[in-house]
């Protein structure tokens, strides 16, 4: 069995006295740190980061990785867009299937607000089809398409947004490492300035800077030693086309869909079992299109659903979603995002999630997307 037994995260912001490195330390001792794990002790490091060869001109970061743990240690740089961080976790899942007894770090990092938007804009869209670079069309914009697409189906408005990010503000307040603590009013997200129609800025995910990291083990010894653990039921990706108008469909997510049948058949359990999960909400739609491509609600369903906030904590709902505050309210560091999704769900499954612990659960599932679609990660976790 392999098994999540520490998280540690930095604050999610704008860290403007910090360095892409200097977040990857404060995560790597910080985990080591929390678990009381010498660096000796681990076998290999798998490392999240999407941006830094476009924004730092830097492409060799497991070299520096090394250099900071001071050893030969294998590291290895992945990258899969905004799913940079849940296909790291998935890589170091097979790594430990394929290397029995072993322990492993995976940790994701992104530094973004040093850098002009328009520098952190065209790095984020290098995600997206060449044909979409040429037309100009930001990640806002592919989005706001297929919310569109979806409003015109199913006859809903940016009111059912607002939802969204009045629930995972409200999370977000609770969460003192959350890029955004302060709570909105639904008024205020449907009021908030246009980026790209339906979405104003409170639909949209912030630039954000951010470190995570967890230690994953197969090392029964070490796991015998350890009262906080969770198990991994299933990790799965699945990929789609990275243009947009290639899928066979605009109103939700392939590859979230095809990654979570998959998972929840490796993981022998229902969506019935799940009481917590963080799902990709880099826009508002996102999350709808989450809760449906996951099989949480029927197709369609999720602009009306989400009305009744029953997947906010407080309101006696079976699942809640988010607890973190979501990339909307906690922050979206891309490379570290995936990674601080796992960390949650271990938070609330160990029952360390302070004010936002979601009573009673025993069973969690991330969601981690990359682009708008090309890639989806679908992890399940149980105590």
């Amino acid at each position: 069995m392999i098994s999540v037994i520490g998280y540690y995260t930095t604050k999610f912001g704008e860290l403007w006295n910090k360095a892409l490195f200097d977040l990857v330390d404060e995560a790597l001792f910080g985990v080591l740190k929390e678990t009381s794990i010498e660096k000796k002790q681990i076998d290999a490091v798998f490392f999240s980061n999407m941006m830094s060869g476009v924004l730092e001109n830097n492409l060799h970061s497991p070299s520096k990785i090394a250099e900071i743990l001071g050893g030969h240690i294998p590291v290895f740089r992945v990258e899969a867009a905004c799913a940079s961080g849940g296909t790291a976790f998935h890589m170091a899942v097979k790594y430990l299937e394929a290397h029995a007894g072993k322990t492993v770090i995976v940790i994701g990092a992104e530094k973004m607000t040093d850098f002009s938007p328009e520098e952190v804009i065209s790095a984020l869209t290098s995600a997206s089809s060449g044909e979409e670079q040429e037309a100009g069309i930001t990640f806002a914009g592919l989005y706001a398409m297929m919310a569109q697409i979806y409003f015109a189906k199913y006859h809903y408005t940016k009111k059912n947004l607002s939802y969204v990010s009045y629930k995972n503000h409200y999370h977000g307040s609770l969460n003192e490492n959350a890029q955004f603590r302060r709570r909105i009013t639904r008024k205020e997200a449907i009021a908030s300035p246009l980026i790209a129609y339906p979405f104003g800025v409170l639909d949209c995910s912030p630039i954000s800077d951010g470190a995570s990291a967890i230690i994953l083990t197969s090392d029964k010894n070490l796991l015998s030693k350890k009262n906080k653990a969770i198990s991994v039921l299933a990790s799965e990706i699945a990929t789609d086309t990275i243009s947009l108008k290639n899928r066979a469909y605009m109103d939700g997510i392939e590859a979230s869909s095809i990654a979570a049948q998959k998972a929840f058949e490796g993981a022998a359990c229902t969506r019935q079992d799940i009481q917590v999960a963080e799902v990709h909400d880099c826009f508002t739609i996102a999350e709808l299109f989450a809760m449906e491509d996951l099989g949480f609600w029927k197709k369609g369903t999720a602009g009306k659903r989400i009305t009744s906030l029953d997947t906010m904590l407080g309101n006696g709902g079976r699942l809640i979603v988010n607890t973190s505050g979501g990339l909307k309210a906690a922050g979206h560091p891309v490379g570290a995002t995936g990674i601080k999704q796992i960390g949650e769900i271990f938070l609330q499954l160990t029952n360390q999630a302070g004010k936002r612990q979601v009573k009673g659960a025993e069973k969690g599932l991330t969601h981690n997307v990359g682009g708008s679609g090309g890639s989806a990660v679908v992890s399940i976790f149980s105590i």
